[in-house]
């Protein structure tokens, strides 16, 4: 005899789902192999059991009871598997699902077939959709009749933000930040269609499970909700036509922030002011913190170990970003600068840098691919090398980041590629395409190849340093 088992009541855990499905995946490929070899397996993936059996948890029971699944009376549990057992099933899922909460709540953030032969599951997804309340009879909409779009959204805000607050368990909307997340607040599945079916009966909208996904945050969602109700006065026109901006060429365009990292400690544009003003010298040695092989250098002799560095480059603020450290390892150091450079060129805006999401902003990047993660220097972050390593990733990362909705490009056109970017991204903005643009380029050197090379083709400086236009060049220095 041969009996697997694993739970699938860690499917509403926060992290170690991908871990349970690999695992009752795994399992069940084991017992099919043995069945298709004539051996004997069942494969067993429990629901929760009641009592001292898989609920560890505190509070754990309650937990899963809202969210569609009863613990199994730990009697029950021992004669389904005898049962199954006996009857060699092979593999099978034993849980007590309430199909009108788990159904729901289940597909609500991505579209399943998983439970299509199960008829109350069915039936539980096709009334996914509360019905529609009689809207003039609603509070919220009372609220509303006679009010201005401003008026009409601060509302729509207010009631979104207090229905979050009511699902969350807290006591005042106010705990509920209109420009984060709601995946970051703590909604999941079963939350997020609670929500909805809180602000269907405030609206008397039909609205769609996905509604919290679509629109993930509060004040992304409260536009929503004004775009789709009837406008309170005849001639009122919705604020999302009027955010795609109209183009005029002849419009100057208008810098109103910048940001910055250079070698010699410059963090900010007024450090480069200074730098500059004082006729200070950026260029150093090589960094000691980036795992270059310097000795093997030095050996050759052939040229001065010293570029231009930002020595903080390999520092990263990874949860600012809500990315994992093991996913700020795989990203190539240029992704992480474009971040907080990004961040602190929203900020010196005056705005939270968080309060851009939803707006047609655009992000324009030169860059060149650096060749990070070449040679084993990302072990054990598989899985995040793709989008770490991709030059194409790093106008897309700061989007995504951002929740930018603009177009997102990187150019890659060697030394000018800066240059081209603030140009499309002028371009951009005079032609429609955006609002606001984020511009600039990055480039950091994750190793001393390129010094080497060039100097195999006498094409370094001598000293590491440009002379542009000097009686005294002889050749390229390399800066970050």
């Amino acid at each position: 005899m041969f009996v697997l088992f694993s739970s699938i009541a860690g499917v509403w855990g926060s992290g170690g789902q991908a871990a349970y499905a690999a695992a009752n995946a795994y399992l069940d490929g084991l017992a099919e192999a043995r069945r298709a070899r004539g051996l004997v397996a069942t494969s067993v993936a429990w629901g929760p059991w009641a009592d001292a059996g898989m609920l560890v948890e505190e509070n754990a029971e309650e937990f899963l009871r809202r969210r569609g699944l009863t613990p199994l009376p730990p009697e029950l549990g021992v004669s389904i598997l005898e049962d199954a057992v006996g009857r060699d099933l092979g593999c099978i899922v034993a849980a007590d699902a309430d199909w009108t909460r788990f159904a729901p709540a289940f597909g609500s953030g991505r579209a399943t077939t998983l439970f299509d032969e199960v008829p109350e599951a069915v039936a539980a997804s096709g009334a996914a959709s509360p019905p529609e309340a009689d809207s003039d009879t609603t509070p919220l909409m009372a609220a509303l009749a006679g009010k201005g779009p401003a008026e009409r959204r601060a509302l729509l805000l207010d009631a979104v933000r207090a229905g979050a607050a009511a699902v969350l368990g807290h006591a005042h909307a106010d705990s509920v930040p209109v420009e984060l997340s709601f995946s970051s607040l703590g909604f999941d599945s079963l939350t997020a269609v609670d929500l909805r079916d809180r602000l269907a009966a405030a609206t008397g909208l039909s609205l769609s499970a996905t509604l919290v996904f679509d629109h993930p945050t509060a004040q992304a969602l409260a536009g929503h909700l004004a775009d789709l109700l009837p406008s309170a006065t005849p001639g009122d026109t919705p604020v999302a036509n009027t955010l795609r901006p109209v183009a005029d060429p002849d419009e100057p365009i208008a810098i109103v922030s910048m940001a910055c990292r250079f070698p010699g400690g410059v963090r900010s544009p007024e450090d480069l002011w200074d730098l500059v003003a004082s006729g200070a010298d950026g260029i150093g040695a090589f960094p000691t913190d980036r795992d270059w092989d310097l000795a093997a250098l030095q050996e050759t002799g052939a040229f001065a170990a010293e570029g231009g560095f930002v020595h903080d480059a390999t520092e990263f603020d990874a949860g600012l970003f809500g990315i994992s450290p093991r996913e700020a390892i795989a990203m190539d150091p240029q992704q992480r600068l474009l971040l907080e450079t990004a961040w602190e060129a929203l900020e010196r805006a005056g705005r939270n840098p968080r309060t851009f999401q939803a707006t047609s902003t655009g992000v324009f990047v030169g860059a060149s691919t650096s060749g990070y993660g070449t040679g084993g220097r990302t072990e054990g972050a598989d899985g995040h090398l793709m989008t770490g390593m991709a030059g194409s990733v790093l106008s897309g990362r700061v989007a995504y980041a951002f929740g930018l909705e603009g177009p997102a490009v990187t150019v890659d056109t060697a030394c000018s590629s800066s240059l081209v970017a603030l140009h499309l991204a002028a371009q951009s903005l005079r032609n429609g395409e955006c609002s606001m643009a984020l511009a600039g380029g990055v480039t950091v050197i994750v190793g001393p190849d390129i010094f080497a090379e060039f100097d195999r083709q006498d094409g370094l400086a001598s000293d590491g340093r440009c002379k542009a236009f000097g009686a005294g060049a002889d050749g390229t220095g390399w800066g970050e």
